[in-house]
């Protein structure tokens, strides 16, 4: 299962690894997003937090609620701010119950869902800022195996789970599969899935 330790230790790798740039001009656009490296930093620190807001909601949707961290910050604040939102929604689902649920679009995720979810949007879109910055970025395979287990059940190993995490996100095609253009994550139980493949919500 993949819970709070695994949000500690990916955002320990992300956060790390963004440090090495953080002297560079963040500004830029990731092509492939049309977003700059600054707002998708942002655009993580906001998912996680929603995640531990959504999961303490208990499955209500609050659309009450609007937060958004500015992208315009300097680029360690950035950091420091995902960082921090992270090791919130760690403790969060560190301390929810096994029954607990939260509202997603993709499904009512328990505390397992949340934490892949979050450690997902880490790891992803680490991998998309490093893809801008022309860096490499490969986290341990383990933890995008756990990931990809978690959210992605239907999909084959290939014998490089980083790969496959990749692929199942839309972010590369993989030994002859198509990139794909209309994925989603399973983020409720895992007894729930139905074994087919989780479609996005039209």
């Amino acid at each position: 299962m993949v819970d709070e330790t695994a949000i500690h230790d990916t955002v320990e790798i992300c956060t790390d690894f963004l440090r090495g740039f953080a002297d560079r001009d963040w500004q830029v656009v990731v092509p492939d997003l049309d977003m700059t490296i600054a707002a998708i930093v942002a655009h993580i620190a906001d998912g996680c937090l929603w995640y531990a807001i959504d999961l303490t909601a208990g499955g209500r949707d609050l659309n009450a609620a609007d937060h958004a961290v500015k992208d315009n910050a300097a680029n360690g604040d950035l950091i420091d701010t995902l960082w921090t939102y992270a090791h919130v929604t760690a403790s969060v689902v560190g301390t929810a119950s096994d029954t607990a649920r939260g509202f997603h679009p993709m499904g009512d995720a328990d505390r397992s869902g949340f934490a892949a979810m979050a450690c997902d949007e880490m790891l992803i879109h680490t991998n998309d800022i490093a893809d801008g910055l022309g860096a490499e970025f490969r986290p341990p395979p383990e933890l995008a195996d756990h990931v990809l287990r978690r959210l992605f059940p239907w999909v084959e190993a290939s014998g490089d789970s980083w790969a496959d995490l990749r692929w199942a996100n839309g972010r590369t095609e993989l030994q002859g599969k198509e990139r794909l253009s209309n994925w989603a994550w399973h983020c409720a139980p895992l007894e729930e899935w139905d074994g087919e493949i989780a479609r996005r919500p039209q």
